[in-house]
């Protein structure tokens, strides 16, 4: 009986210890997070195009950027700096909203997060969860464009030629950085076209900023609004 009990004891102190260890090594792991995105959030997990995604920060903190996004100038025209407000009534935002927004209104299907530059850049590399929709599609004067567009955000056309927004997608919109104006032009048409401005949001950092804070970045091929 004793022996019995004695296994039973045991086999409880094995458990018990393996919970110490799984929980001992939860804590490593988390404190070996040196560099995360807030004191609180060391990561954030989104969908991207059907793959599991972390937006987290390079952990290497002699990280540089060695790319194009390393460059202090470029001729202006056309790469001038950008207004913090693209037009009035559209919010401005920064990486933790764009980080929140992501999370909150991207991964469920509420928001869409907008590469307003051209396919070819979108395909080398871009923010997780975005899709491409060029700026050169929002400044077509063309009805036929323009009810694609709106129906592919959500919104739907009444009777009379007006549309009905209450459904329509968040849109954050962004480009190649403070320099870029693809995103400005992407805002400024829609909103000419009757995109509400309260469903608008310009993250005017852009790629170049996202990427000097050592944030993921994804490539994959492009996801055209039809």
């Amino acid at each position: 009986m004793k022996s019995i009990r004695n296994s039973k004891e045991s086999k409880m102190k094995a458990k018990f210890m393996m919970l110490l260890l799984l929980v001992g090594g939860a804590a490593v792991a988390s404190e070996n997070i040196q560099v995360k995105i807030t004191e609180k959030i060391p990561y954030v997990t989104i969908d991207d195009s059907g793959t599991t995604v972390k937006i987290s920060r390079i952990q290497d903190t002699h990280n540089r950027l060695t790319d194009d996004f390393t460059k202090t100038s470029r001729a202006c025209p056309p790469h001038c700096f950008q207004p913090i407000k693209p037009v009035d009534g559209v919010k401005t935002i920064g990486e933790l909203e764009l980080i929140d927004f992501i999370k909150n209104k991207v991964y469920k299907k509420k928001g869409i997060l907008v590469d307003a530059r051209l396919k070819k850049w979108f395909e080398l590399e871009t923010i997780p969860g975005s899709i491409n929709i060029p700026f050169t599609l929002a400044v077509v004067d063309s009805d036929k464009v323009k009810k694609a567009l709106f129906k592919a955000l959500g919104a739907k056309e009444k009777g009379d030629g007006t549309y009905d927004f209450s459904e329509a997608k968040d849109l954050v919109v962004f480009c190649n950085g403070l320099w870029c104006g693809s995103s400005v032009k992407f805002i400024k048409h829609m909103v000419a076209k009757g995109y509400p401005k309260e469903k608008l949001h310009y993250y005017r950092a852009g790629l170049q900023g996202w990427k000097l804070l050592g944030l993921t970045t994804v490539i994959h091929k492009a996801i055209e609004a039809k």
